[in-house]
């Protein structure tokens, strides 16, 4: 008599895989990226009409697609003194009449080309907000980490007081611009 092989019943084979993938589905979590925390200003009303800005009170930084840098129309291709250069310039006040005549009229202007690199974007933009920060900072008398630990959170009234010694009269004023066509 010949013997019959056992069978393994799958039947339900899909129904199991169908169950596992919709575990899975539910159970996964997406990662949620934060992105560029960046205040955009208000949306102007439609009859707002155009404010000239004169040349002295705006600080111009530009990147091309490769990443070459050019501040004030001089190229700059050691960005270790750029930080000073921004504080400088927006604390001003006056003095010096080619500069911003004061910190509420100072305007760091960013501008680069669509092939500029995010690491040469993001690397300078630090430094332009880290200047901002060190003069918050030193208005505050406190360290630059100190201030930034205070303006994380303002629910607390010593850090609230902080943050507003620091901003008193200086607003970060930076101005970035929408990229320009690759060589434009």
């Amino acid at each position: 008599m010949p013997r019959s092989t056992p069978e393994i019943p799958n039947a339900s084979m899909a129904d199991i895989a169908f169950l596992m993938l919709i575990f899975f589905l539910v159970t996964t979590t997406i990662a949620n990226d934060r992105g560029l925390s960046i205040q955009l200003p208000p949306i102007p009303p439609p009859n707002q009409e155009d404010v000239k800005i004169p040349e002295h009170n705006m600080f111009k930084i530009q990147i091309n697609s490769s990443d070459a840098l050019l501040v004030e129309g001089n190229p700059l291709s050691d960005i270790s003194g750029l930080k000073e250069d921004i504080k400088k310039f927006v604390l001003n006040r006056g003095f010096d009449p080619l500069s911003s005549d004061s910190p509420e009229k100072a305007i760091v202007s960013y501008k680069t080309d669509r092939g500029t690199s995010h690491r040469k974007f993001i690397e300078i933009l630090d430094i332009i907000q880290g200047a901002y920060y060190d003069i918050y900072a030193d208005q505050a008398g406190v360290t630059n980490k100190r201030f930034r630990e205070a303006a994380s959170d303002l629910t607390d009234p010593a850090n609230k007081q902080i943050y507003d010694k620091g901003r008193a009269g200086i607003p970060m004023s930076v101005s970035i611009a929408e990229p320009t066509k690759v060589g434009n």
